[in-house]
């Protein structure tokens, strides 16, 4: 496995997707990382995210795994319903950003419902049906063997347990995607440069869309690790879609 880069020495993931280089290019990347996103996305994110909230429907007594939780925004937005959450994320750099923001240690005591862990998606630290919920949000992508973080995401789901994973995806319009393709290759990587400490992070981000697949291949992924009822709906276009499935049993 790589090592980790120096601390001041840019750092960029490629579609072999390392685990060590893609949890040191976020670690770096930590601090900006949520005004980054929201300005790159032109506001969507806080839509996204609010999707994603809808969708998980989390309920006071719930436990809710949040998966490559990154600093920890889509937690809050799940741990304000009053269920116990834990943020994971295999990037040392997201979860000591989180829990600065929202942890114990944090101004007013922080959030007491939200924990913070280090996690590899594909060798979760935790029991068989753990969680009444799962979530993964614009993370599945980075994962080295996605297919294995599905499998990882079930076993810790107790039956019935439900998973809403949001990725981004391919818009269904030819002429849509052409418009978002263009932003991507010569707009985005422009902004990058100005709002973010690691801009070449962001052409790996490129890159990992245009290699990801699309949202029926992705549902087919999502069936063959074991989930049933597996569904989605495009958001933003089909930029984004958020997949929904159950576990089976009762």
């Amino acid at each position: 496995m790589a090592a980790h880069p120096s601390e001041h020495e840019p750092n960029r993931a490629d579609l072999r997707k390392d685990p060590s280089r893609v949890s040191g290019m976020f670690d770096q990347v930590a601090p900006a990382y949520d005004r980054t996103n929201t300005v790159l996305s032109m506001g969507n994110d806080r839509f996204w995210r609010a999707a994603t909230t809808r969708a998980v429907a989390p309920r006071r007594g719930d436990r809710i795994l949040d998966l490559a939780a990154g600093t920890g925004a889509s937690s809050v937005a799940l741990a304000r319903s009053g269920a116990t959450v834990v943020a994971a994320d295999f990037s040392p750099g997201m979860i000591a950003e989180g829990e600065r923001r929202y942890g114990r240690g944090a101004a007013g005591g922080g959030i007491r419902n939200l924990s913070f862990v280090e996690a590899d998606a594909t060798d979760l630290p935790f029991e068989d049906g753990e969680f009444d919920a799962v979530t993964m949000s614009f993370g599945l992508r980075n994962v080295n063997e996605p297919k294995k973080a599905l499998a990882e995401l079930l076993r810790v789901t107790r039956p019935g347990g439900r998973l809403v994973v949001c990725e981004f995806s391919h818009p269904p319009s030819r002429t849509f995607n052409g418009l978002y393709r263009f932003y991507n290759d010569r707009v985005l990587p422009v902004v990058a440069k100005t709002m973010s400490s690691n801009a070449e992070a962001y052409d790996y981000l490129n890159e990992s869309i245009r290699d990801w697949p699309d949202q029926r291949e992705l549902s087919a992924w999502i069936r063959q690790a074991g989930w049933t009822d597996v569904a989605h709906r495009n958001l933003s276009m089909g930029i984004v879609a958020l997949h929904r499935a159950v576990k089976p049993g009762r």
